[in-house]
């Protein structure tokens, strides 16, 4: 058999940085800092965010960076949903 060179003590510190590919609820309101939500998109999240307050306001420390990542931004009802690059927002029912 070939050995290959598999080093499992670094392995959990590399497992950080792969997408988690998750649904994240979450209160728009200003009291969460912009690079948490720039940082789980980053890693592949969904976010489905209640707005509590002005939604400019509160988006402009993260919707720029979000889009020049290739996210979208959709403001329904209530709710700010934001998608990485890799999923879309299909609107085509409303």
């Amino acid at each position: 058999m070939t050995d290959f060179d598999l080093d499992l003590r670094d392995a959990e510190a590399e497992l950080g940085d792969l997408p988690s590919d998750q649904v994240v609820l979450g209160v728009l309101d200003g009291e969460t800092p912009a690079d948490e939500w720039i940082q789980a998109v980053r890693q592949g999240n969904i976010l489905v965010l209640s707005v509590e307050g002005d939604l400019n306001t509160l988006a402009a420390g993260f919707a720029r960076e979000v889009k020049d990542m290739g996210g979208e931004l959709m403001h329904f009802r209530e709710f700010l949903v934001v998608t990485p690059a890799e999923i879309q927002i299909n609107t085509d029912r409303l």
